[in-house]
């Protein structure tokens, strides 16, 4: 999400003459965008920020103004305490507000900031009217694409600040997503990445304006795979309690939509499930999944961790590690419980020590490490589609995605960027896979060693 705001950011402030610099000595304007959901975000922005302060001062001294920008989560939640604290940063915008950029610069160029410490600007209010009914049209970069679907979330689980920081749950307008997903492929973009902070929570309107005429996104994936040009689709982040039915069929109709979903757990214990208020237990889990391979036979997943939530015993915490067993993800996020101010679970009495998390976080990821290299090592001699998007280290070396989200390093012809060709997978490592050009898809990934009778 912070990837495609950053992008949004830059296309907001275009028609004002700003164009992205290599770093930021050169820089007229400097941007941090933040995410708040780890504990230690607030302080790598404010040591950010002080490297900032130098640059603009050595810059000042040169006679060249530098406008420093916090935009993001951090801002929203600790706008004021920014302020006070960096005196030197000129705008403090957050997530929904970053539309209105060009008349901020517009203001700090009026005040004569960007050259000394006056008080700055604070843009953090929820409008009135969504942020994107007032963005320019996208641009593509790349073949890949990012578009943003819904924001906010209603679930207010316990241990999270998306509720405060981006707001309630908001769907854009089927037809303005499929208006912007045109754009892109039209630029030559081949796979869309759907983005939410509860994407499946998504309920866009397919008449703007009108209430009730609104679709799921489910329809919306069977809409997008009929534009011209997209190849792949996926969608992040879901959460398993909005797993509809027609998402799920979804899976097995929309030759587009990628075998590989994201689909966060957090914990293997219904009871830590029930203290992070997640909507959901164990057994509701499996039974999603059981419909989604019953959907999609060769649909393989990956997760969200948290590990050493407050109340978390030795008991709950095995749960967990028995759960990461059972479904064997491909690829997890894991980290250590870590309190967010202002946040349910940051006032629970039974915070687990420092220590034990370490080492609980070190036994599960082990795990979950040894999970994905065991899937990668079964997908060798394997042949299957790769978009070829970024070029390697090495001379003629082009390095793509499979449907699996797994890189590829391959010797390639140039004439291969940007488009999907056929790979052997020849080697397997932690995070990636060596392979060669092949003629053809012939050979499919392993099917889920996860065998359950749906429910």
């Amino acid at each position: 999400m912070n990837v495609y705001d950053s992008d949004r950011m830059a296309d907001v402030l275009a028609p004002i003459g700003y164009v992205a610099t290599d770093g930021p000595d050169d820089a007229d304007m400097v941007i941090i965008n933040t995410c708040h959901i780890r504990e230690k975000a607030a302080e790598k922005l404010f040591s950010e920020l002080g490297r900032l302060r130098n640059i603009k001062e050595h810059r000042l001294e040169h006679g060249k103004a530098t406008v420093i920008a916090v935009a993001g989560c951090v801002a929203q939640a600790e706008g004021a305490e920014i302020i006070k604290r960096a005196p030197y940063v000129d705008i403090v915008l957050g997530p929904q507000t970053y539309h209105r950029l060009p008349e901020m610069v517009a203001r700090v160029s009026r005040a004569g900031k960007g050259r000394q410490k006056n008080k700055g600007i604070l843009d953090i209010e929820f409008p009135d009217e969504p942020k994107f009914d007032h963005l320019p049209e996208v641009t593509a970069k790349g073949f890949s694409a990012f578009l943003s679907v819904q924001e906010g979330c209603d679930k207010f689980c316990t241990f999270c600040v998306v509720p405060y920081t981006r707001g309630a749950e908001f769907s854009r307008p089927f037809e303005d997503v499929i208006a912007e997903a045109r754009a892109v492929a039209a630029g030559g973009v081949k796979e869309i990445t759907l983005l939410g902070q509860n994407v499946n929570a998504y309920h866009g309107e397919t008449v703007k304006g009108e209430t009730g005429s609104e679709a799921g996104l489910g329809r919306l994936i069977r809409q997008l795979a009929e534009i011209d040009g997209i190849q792949r689709l996926r969608y992040t982040t879901s959460h398993p309690a909005d797993m509809t039915e027609d998402l799920i069929t979804a899976h097995g109709d929309v030759a587009e939509l990628m075998p590989f979903l994201h689909l966060p757990i957090q914990s293997g214990s219904d009871r830590i499930l029930s203290r992070m208020n997640r909507h959901h237990r164990i057994d509701d889990y499996r039974r999603v999944v059981d419909k989604l391979l019953m959907a999609r036979p060769d649909l393989k997943l990956s997760s969200d961790f948290i590990v050493g939530f407050p109340g978390e015993s030795d008991k709950d915490f095995e749960a967990t590690m028995d759960l990461a067993r059972e479904f064997q993800f491909i690829q997890a996020y894991s980290f250590k419980y870590s309190p967010r101010p202002g946040t349910p679970g940051a006032l629970m009495q039974d915070q687990i020590p420092e220590a034990l998390q370490s080492e609980r976080l070190a036994a599960l990821q082990a795990l979950l490490e040894q999970n994905q290299i065991t899937f990668n090592q079964q997908c060798v001699d394997s042949v299957v589609p790769v978009l070829f998007d970024r070029h390697g280290r090495k001379d003629g070396q082009l390095v793509g995605r499979t449907p699996y989200m797994q890189p590829v390093h391959v010797q390639a012809p140039p004439n291969l960027f940007g488009q999907i060709a056929a790979a052997k997978l020849t080697a397997a490592h932690a995070n990636s896979l060596g392979g060669e050009l092949a003629g053809s898809v012939n050979h499919p990934m392993p099917t889920s060693e996860i065998e359950r009778v749906s429910a």
